[in-house]
């Protein structure tokens, strides 16, 4: 995970795609896309072999690297002395990562196999970071509070902020994990790491979102006819729409396939922190979304996807949830027909 920090965010203003890494590295020995995703990889990472480590950190130790295109490696010999005393403390940091994946590797035990902390998409390296929630409209509040009503109980999606909440807390324990209603919202909170939960109809924190962002995806509801309500995606090249799928049994509709919409670019409001979207036609949708990249079982494989299948900092997917007997199952974007449409932002 380090070796894909340093090619993202090493220089602030330059992302370096695994293709251009690979490019730069290739010299006597071919490099390809492939190779560096498995040392990136963040569910098995393959340590890399010294001399590819060499280079790597050489690449990094100086911003030469990537004056002109193709980016290129200059040659360890012509580094300056204040590049060379970036590449010591590089080759310190990485190859002591190394030795400890590959002593992993040989015993068969590495240090804390089941811990997520730190790890994943939903890693932050600081706060905080807030979970906006919908509050339905049409619900009607009174203005004394009842005292045996609990606040949660005003929000919409009440599952995919529970399951988000505690995953969130526990990828970052040591930063501060809030949730506020989208009504409550207040100047300071747009500054935050946000996760927004729910579509446009009861989260106006989503709708400013898709308008403040690059993201061409617009979300359609139809309150007289469900059925109807669809994601549009409309660029100069396409224009697509994607709706969910109902079994209809007389004059009911049983839900059986949602879509479900996961989005991140940087915070427009603060473009140190990042907005990410959860969001579905249904609730379920939005369930689908969240657990996406916190269930057990799909959380790593799905992070993998997005790691080899987007390179920049803002990114949209729109994709399949099914839902048996009401219940929304967990997507793997790996699998065949799951994602419907994928589109990175610059």
């Amino acid at each position: 995970m380090r070796l894909r920090e340093l090619r993202k965010s090493w220089w602030p203003d330059v992302s370096v795609t695994q293709a251009e890494l690979a490019e730069a590295l290739s010299g006597r020995k071919r490099a390809s896309v492939q190779l560096i995703s498995s040392w990136e990889s963040s569910t098995s990472p393959a340590p890399p072999p010294e001399d590819r480590l060499n280079a790597i950190l050489t690449f990094f130790s100086s911003r030469r690297s990537i004056e002109s295109r193709p980016y290129r490696l200059v040659a360890e010999q012509e580094l300056t002395g204040e590049e060379s005393a970036t590449r010591a403390l590089l080759r310190d940091e990485l190859f002591a990562l190394r030795a400890a994946a590959v002593a992993d590797a040989a015993t068969g035990y590495p240090a804390n196999p089941m811990s997520i902390v730190g790890r994943g998409p939903w890693h932050y390296k600081e706060g905080p970071i807030l979970i906006v929630c919908s509050e339905p409209e049409n619900e009607a509040w009174p203005s004394i509070p009842d005292p045996d009503v609990a606040k949660l109980s005003r929000l919409a999606d009440l599952d995919s902020l529970f399951e988000l909440h505690g995953h969130l807390r526990a990828v970052n324990p040591d930063l501060d994990v809030g949730y506020v209603s989208a009504r409550e919202m207040t100047e300071t909170d747009w500054t935050a790491h946000l996760v927004l939960l729910g579509g446009v109809d009861w989260n106006k924190a989503t709708s400013n979102a898709l308008r403040l962002t690059p993201v061409p995806v617009t979300q359609l509801s139809a309150d007289d006819d469900p059925s109807r309500g669809c994601f549009q995606v409309v660029t100069e090249t396409e224009s697509l729409s994607f709706s969910p799928e109902f079994d209809i049994r007389e004059d009911t509709h049983v839900l059986i396939q949602d879509v479900g919409h996961f989005f991140r670019a940087p915070n427009p409001l603060n473009r140190e922190r990042t907005i990410t979207v959860c969001n579905g036609m249904f609730g379920s949708g939005v369930y689908g979304a969240v657990r996406t990249l916190t269930h057990d079982i799909f959380r790593e494989k799905n992070a993998d996807f997005l790691a080899q299948t987007f390179t920049g900092d803002a990114f949209s997917l729109l994709f399949r949830v099914q839902v048996l007997n009401g219940i929304a199952v967990t997507p793997d974007w790996t699998a065949p027909g799951t994602v419907l449409h994928a589109l990175a932002q610059d």
